[in-house]
């Protein structure tokens, strides 16, 4: 499965004469392109299976940041449910007693 700083590059014009059929094909076989403009990357080719990696792994890293972010800010101090339910006028009882949207 190639990178997309270890894929093939062409230029817009190489890829019209290439064809959408090509690039899919290329695509399919997990070859990944950079299509540039003026020497400038554009747009890149990759196969679904790949996109789906590449947003599994941007969705770890999102986790993965938010955990750190926290572990960074933590005090160790906690607040208990029933803390928090007075803080806004509830108790256990209150919320139990509302009756669920479906």
């Amino acid at each position: 499965m190639a990178a997309l700083n270890e894929a093939r590059e062409l230029t817009v014009t190489e890829a019209t004469k290439r064809g959408v059929a090509g690039l899919v094909a290329d695509a399919e076989h997990g070859d990944a392109l950079v299509v540039t403009r003026h020497h400038r990357p554009v747009a890149a080719v990759v196969g679904f299976h790949r996109l789906a990696e590449i947003e599994e792994a941007e969705a770890d890293l999102r986790d993965l940041a938010l955990v750190l972010a926290r572990s960074a800010a933590d005090t160790g101090r906690r607040t208990s449910l029933d803390d928090v339910l007075t803080a806004f006028g509830h108790t256990r009882e209150s919320l139990a007693a509302v009756e669920e949207d479906d």
